[in-house]
């Protein structure tokens, strides 16, 4: 348990920037499973709707510290890479 004051202000500070973090995961991993969901339904035009909506929210989050740089990169550079497969013809 925290005895200092500053000690105690450093758990609120903490606590409170968790509850931003969780916020701001939750909502990137939302936009995720959208376009996830849209590449699932095999709906080229939804899914690439969904990735312009996502990209910025992902590379956001990497920007505040939620996920890494290179994983933030990695997430938007594999999602675009499965919306133009399914935009692409058969063939």
């Amino acid at each position: 348990m925290a005895n200092t004051l500053s000690a105690k202000k450093m758990t609120r500070k903490i606590a409170k920037r968790t509850e931003v973090n969780k916020s701001r995961r939750s909502r990137m991993r939302t936009f995720i499973r959208k376009v996830e969901e849209a590449i699932a339904a095999g709906d080229a035009t939804a899914a690439s709707e969904a990735l312009r909506a996502a990209a910025p929210v992902i590379v956001r989050s990497a920007q505040k510290g939620i996920v890494h740089k290179n994983t933030a990169a990695r997430k938007v550079s594999r999602l675009t890479h499965r919306v133009k497969a399914l935009a692409a013809p058969a063939s």
